[in-house]
């Protein structure tokens, strides 16, 4: 097989997800109590690929986060975008395929939904195709790649990341349309649970799914009040109560209160999502 690694992106701003993003770089937001982008991390050296983080946002979070787990690249002027964090890695890369993941994409746990992982875009892959990984689109739903959305890894030949070129831009335009338009793209669906945690409402979802329906507590949290169907990190104390909550390390819910349906991050920032989000 075409020799390949593997980069998980990991230097953007997490716009989206501010307030939360402003304390956090969104690849190291936990969802199930595991930072995301530890998440992505374990899938990828799962398929015993030699792996490399790309860093620029709050860039010394990542970098002491990761320390020698995987080949660092940081970004010091600001996000390169997908394409160009990518171009920025050619040398490292030499030569190789690149199976690229977003830090910010939770996917379901395969030990929780057998066979529903991410080796299948690897799968008898010739080494000259650009290959997504996707589910389809809702019905009623257009557009995306063939009526399927992205879901959070792709898969580069060399001759795709050596045409890069090496400052900010996107891999749809630089590499996933360009594949689609030369009949070149391959979709691998995923049967798994896919979502984007780049809103506060996806995030929290991310969270439940990863719960399983439970709670999840960290050993280390103090709980004096009702918890159900919350994430509970470690050293949070929880003096009042949570449902359909995540609560950060180190984060306080004061005694009477009562959250729902929120965030709640160290020195009492709260992200309330509205019902139906």
């Amino acid at each position: 097989m075409t020799p390949v690694c593997g980069l998980i992106l990991a230097a953007g701003e997490g716009q989206r997800l501010r307030p939360l993003t402003e304390l956090l770089p969104k690849a190291l937001c936990p969802v199930g109590n595991v930072p995301l982008l530890d998440r992505a991390l374990t899938r990828v050296r799962n398929l015993g690929l030699d792996v490399a983080v790309n860093a620029a946002y709050l860039a010394d979070r990542i970098v002491r986060h990761v320390g020698d787990r995987a080949h660092l690249s940081v970004e010091p002027d600001g996000p390169l975008g997908t394409a160009g964090g990518v171009a920025r890695l050619k040398s490292w890369i030499d030569g190789r395929g690149v199976l690229i993941g977003n830090a910010d994409g939770y996917l379901s746990d395969p030990a929780r939904d057998p066979g529903k992982d991410i080796a299948a875009i690897l799968d008898g892959w010739s080494g000259d195709t650009v290959r997504m990984l996707t589910q389809p689109l809702p019905p009623g739903q257009t557009g995306g790649f063939a009526n399927h959305k992205f879901a959070g890894f792709s898969l580069l030949p060399w001759r795709y990341v050596e045409d890069l070129p090496d400052n900010h831009g996107d891999l749809v335009r630089a590499a996933w349309r360009p594949a689609e338009a030369a009949g070149e793209l391959e979709l691998v669906n995923f049967e798994g649970v896919y979502i984007d945690t780049g809103t506060p409402a996806d995030y929290l979802r991310a969270n439940l799914h990863a719960a399983n329906g439970r709670t999840l507590i960290d050993p280390t949290a103090e709980i004096v009040g009702p918890v159900s169907e919350a994430v509970i990190g470690s050293n949070a104390r929880v003096l009042g109560g949570a449902t359909r909550a995540v609560v950060w390390p180190d984060a306080l819910i004061e005694p009477g209160e009562f959250l729902e349906n929120a965030i709640r991050a160290p020195g009492g920032l709260t992200v309330h999502i509205p019902r139906g989000s």
